[in-house]
């Protein structure tokens, strides 16, 4: 039950970003204000992890450092996103036919990247925990994502027809 309540206030962060972002021009918006949500975002999500792994200062020690790293990659995953999301309200009054095409085609690409990042993860995150606490890593990264995707879903108006 505390991992439910954590999660969905770490993601609360992404909200006003999210919401901004896709409701506004992508001029609206500064880039300093957006990269301060998401560095509180970034603080906040590790923050959510190390209070749901209960990890020993060994695997802490292994841990961490493959945990900074994944994050570092899901950032340009995120960055890519970001800028697709960017790239739609900016084009969201007149978005053409072909443009609606494309912003499919990115949206997949980016959660099918995401999807590639933690299976190369995978084998790194085991060699720093056991089998368990992965899974649970890798569940609560999941639950975090999938809230923030969430959020993000909930915010960025649909294409009209």
């Amino acid at each position: 039950m505390r991992g439910k309540g954590i999660v969905l206030v770490g993601a609360n962060i992404l909200l006003g970003c999210a919401g901004l972002v896709a409701q506004q021009s992508a001029s609206a918006v500064s880039d300093d204000y957006i990269q301060l949500m998401r560095k509180d975002l970034k603080s906040d999500k590790k923050t959510l992890v190390a209070a749901n792994m209960s990890l020993t200062e060994s695997e802490a020690t292994k841990f961490w450092p493959v945990y900074d790293q994944y994050a570092a990659d899901l950032t340009k995953i995120n960055d890519a996103k970001l800028a697709m999301i960017k790239e739609y309200a900016a084009k969201y009054e007149n978005l053409s036919s072909e443009d609606a095409q494309v912003l499919v085609r990115k949206w997949n690409e980016s959660d099918d990247a995401v999807i590639q990042l933690r299976l190369k993860y995978l084998p790194k995150f085991q060699d720093a925990l056991h089998n368990k606490k992965t899974a649970r890593f890798f569940q609560l990264d999941r639950r975090i994502g999938l809230v923030v995707d969430l959020q993000l879903a909930s915010e960025i108006p649909l294409v009209e027809q």
